[in-house]
């Protein structure tokens, strides 16, 4: 009988104990803590789709804007961009009593050596480059043959300024356009990046504005130049380019698989010369590394006899 009473006794402190608990749990529970609105986002990136995940504390609604006219009211959302691109996609997440919370991600999707260079559509201002004065180990001053021979050791920083007396090369800008369109700034020099057959060429010398000091002796100068308006450029991104030259079987050198610039008119971007296609060897967010051809010697016009390679950077 005691054993029993013992029994029932258990049964019936199990049963408080439970109760106790429920009530304790319950979402009625005044003292229970609120935690205040937030938000932030969470997002992977697979080529130009993105699965955005909203972290939130109190909200009950989510408004996704992807930053390309694209929006959508999922908390977790995957979207598809068709294009790839810099975009800015922002959350709004919005509490049972109207309070809000905006959080933005700066994504970067699909980005091809186009977008690299252009900054893609959502960049109304384009991309804007300029020679950089911190010459990279693989700028140089080389023969235009197959393997881009070096002629002069790895260029130090400042050289065209510092050694030749050409440091207002450093200030032109050019800007790359996704629409193709393409501007050029000379600034208040009026004069451009060049080379000295190519001057004497087509002026007569009496466009050249400055050799420098040393400048001259390695076929160099600035000259005058005009950008043109309404310029446009071509981008191809894998091409065999024939580029005449001294080095190459019947006149010519082919440079197979590579991306290239073309422009409109006179245009050009770096270096004015006869030759104004040229190769791109490598480019990033923030860098690229250009080949320019130059026709130094006026006996074998009109092939070229040697190259600038030389790496841009962004101008912010």
């Amino acid at each position: 009988m005691e054993q029993r009473n013992r029994l029932v006794q258990f049964g019936l402190v199990l049963s408080l104990i439970m109760t106790m608990l429920v009530s304790s749990c319950s979402s009625d529970d005044p003292d229970r803590e609120i935690f205040p609105l937030s938000a932030e986002i969470s997002q992977s990136v697979k080529g130009r789709q993105v699965a955005f995940q909203a972290l939130t504390h109190s909200a009950t609604s989510w408004s996704w804007d992807f930053g390309d006219g694209n929006t959508s009211t999922e908390q977790n959302p995957v979207h598809v961009y068709e294009s790839g691109g810099y975009y800015v996609a922002t959350l709004t997440a919005t509490d049972d009593k109207g309070d809000t919370v905006v959080k933005e991600v700066n994504l970067a999707v699909d980005l091809t050596p186009y977008i690299l260079l252009t900054g893609g559509p959502t960049d109304v201002n384009g991309k804007t480059w300029k020679l950089t004065a911190g010459h990279p180990s693989e700028d140089k001053l080389c023969d235009a043959d197959a393997d881009l021979s070096q002629l002069v050791q790895p260029l130090p920083t400042g050289a065209f300024d510092l050694y030749l007396g050409l440091g207002e090369v450093y200030d032109d800008t050019y800007t790359f356009h996704f629409d193709g369109s393409y501007e050029h700034d000379v600034k208040d020099d009026g004069a451009a990046f060049s080379g000295l057959v190519y001057q004497f060429v087509t002026t007569g010398g009496a466009g050249i504005v400055s050799t420098g000091t040393q400048a001259a002796s390695y076929g160099l100068c600035t000259g005058k130049y005009t950008p043109e308006d309404g310029a446009t450029f071509t981008y191809v991104e894998k091409e065999d380019f024939d580029v005449p030259s001294v080095y190459g079987a019947g006149g010519v050198l082919t440079f197979s698989e590579v991306i290239t610039l073309d422009f409109s008119g006179t245009e050009f971007v770096g270096f004015m010369d006869f030759q104004r296609k040229v190769m791109v060897q490598e480019i990033s967010d923030s860098s690229m590394r250009i080949v320019m051809f130059m026709a130094a010697s006026p006996d074998h016009l009109p092939y070229n006899t040697h190259a600038l390679v030389l790496t841009f950077e962004v101008v912010e």
